[in-house]
């Protein structure tokens, strides 16, 4: 059997190439119909974000030893992915990633954990698998006895279960390593809780809706977004769907912003200065000199650097904030280390798992021909019987036939071992059928 994965991500591939390959609903449905009825695979997961494409193949039929038969499997597959997207199969395989089996799992655990990630140790990617994974599953179940093969769904329990233990045993998700996480952060180091607190955001570009998710996720009640293009801040907001919880003003208006805000971050494409010292004092006049947060991630600046000599203002600039990033981003990276270890240790594990899993199948597959033999070749000898023939030479026969039937595997498997020079399993063969070993080392 082989488990495989083929795809490309942001290492490998452009915005444009990963939009090109990128799986719509109905898309996906029609890529694992097609996975089936070409024999691709038994079992597929497909996982599709803005950042990465990723199919993950299980083909129970395939061996990983027969490299000419692999080899083709695998054009076929690189050939399918080009022809279901309609692009060119040679800038294909210039962005594609292949890993098979002991590689292919370490990826997905690997993917899971976020140590993939555009940013390291993000957390959404997991549940962006988790999704993937339910997606294939409820498509195998509507399909008439059909399921995820046993050895899938024990591989996609086990990587959950991975990035669940990464998260718990090392500290990869606690350092902001982003501009728009790190001052989301400082702001919860400043201030015990943000729900009460108004947060003022100047800007409306990538970056301010990055930090609105932040502060939306942890709670903040009131934000208010100035911008110069009205209709900007608008969609910004349509985009967040919490338009109860945010205020639109213009430039114009900013001096009444600051005159509420307990926290303001500024990101615009300004080439002037947009919040002057006299601003920010006139702010905090008004407010009783209550303390203010203060973080210009802007360039050029849209803060006047003096505001930091006023009483209660915690001055930030994009330079200070990637301080903060380069030391966490260390921080994560020797957390990167230890989650490879635990991949590592749980990759040994799955696969000890399957090996055993493998050698039971085998074991009650083996059985079952025995029995279809037993009976196949008692029913001819009773036959015999009934038409009159010799007694003793049908149950020579029956007992001969039976032996001849039964050795013939295990014959072949052991001829096999001594050319490969596999002493392990003879030794183990040898044991088992109570005879002394003929090892001249020993």
């Amino acid at each position: 059997m082989t488990i495989l994965v083929l795809g490309i991500n942001h290492k490998t591939a452009s915005v444009g190439l990963r939009e090109k390959v990128a799986f719509s609903q109905e898309k996906r449905q029609l890529a694992l119909q097609q996975i089936q009825q070409l024999g691709l695979a038994q079992s597929a997961v497909i996982l599709s974000t803005c950042n990465r494409t990723e199919i993950y193949l299980h083909n129970k039929h395939l061996s990983p030893v027969e490299t000419q038969q692999m080899q083709d499997f695998l054009e076929q597959v690189v050939a399918w992915f080009a022809q279901i997207h309609q692009i060119d199969l040679a800038e294909l395989k210039t962005c594609l990633y292949l890993h098979q089996d002991k590689n292919a799992v370490k990826h997905l655990m690997s993917v899971a954990c976020g140590l993939d990630s555009l940013i390291l140790g993000e957390p959404q990617i997991l549940g962006q698998v988790k999704q993937a994974y339910q997606l294939a599953e409820e498509y195998y179940q509507a399909q008439s006895d059909n399921t995820l093969t046993s050895e899938f769904s024990r591989l996609f329990q086990k990587t959950f279960a991975v990035a669940k233990r990464v998260r718990s045993e090392t500290n990869i998700g606690e350092s902001a390593v982003s501009v728009a996480y790190a001052a989301c952060s400082l702001a919860r180091q400043i201030f015990e809780q943000l729900k009460t607190l108004t947060v003022l955001l100047v800007g409306a570009g990538e970056t301010i809706e990055l930090v609105s998710r932040h502060l939306l996720r942890h709670g903040v009640k009131k934000i208010i977004i100035a911008n110069r293009t009205l209709s900007r801040a608008e969609a910004l907001v349509s985009r967040l769907d919490q338009g109860e919880q945010i205020q639109i003003m213009s430039l114009a208006q900013l001096q009444d912003g600051l005159n509420q805000a307990d926290i303001v971050i500024s990101s615009t494409a300004s080439e002037q200065i947009l919040i002057t010292k006299q601003m920010v004092k006139m702010a905090q006049k008004q407010r009783r000199n209550t303390p203010m947060l203060v973080v210009d991630i802007a360039v050029p600046r849209d803060v006047e650097e003096s505001v930091s000599d006023l009483d209660s203002v915690y001055h930030y600039s994009v330079d200070d904030l990637q301080n903060i990033i380069q030391h966490n981003m260390g921080q994560r990276e020797k957390a990167a280390a230890q989650a490879n270890q635990i991949i590592e240790q749980e990759c040994a594990d799955f696969f000890e798992w399957l090996k055993v899993h493998q050698f039971s199948n085998l074991i009650r597959h083996y059985r079952d021909t025995a029995e279809q033999t037993r009976q196949g070749l008692l029913e001819k000898a009773l036959n015999a019987l009934q038409q009159g023939e010799n007694a003793e030479l049908v149950l020579q026969e029956l007992s001969y036939k039976l032996m001849n039937k039964l050795i013939h595997s295990p014959t072949q498997a052991m001829s096999s071992m001594v050319k490969a020079g596999d002493s392990t399993g003879l030794r183990s063969f040898s044991q088992a059928l109570g005879v002394a070993s003929e090892d001249s080392s020993e």
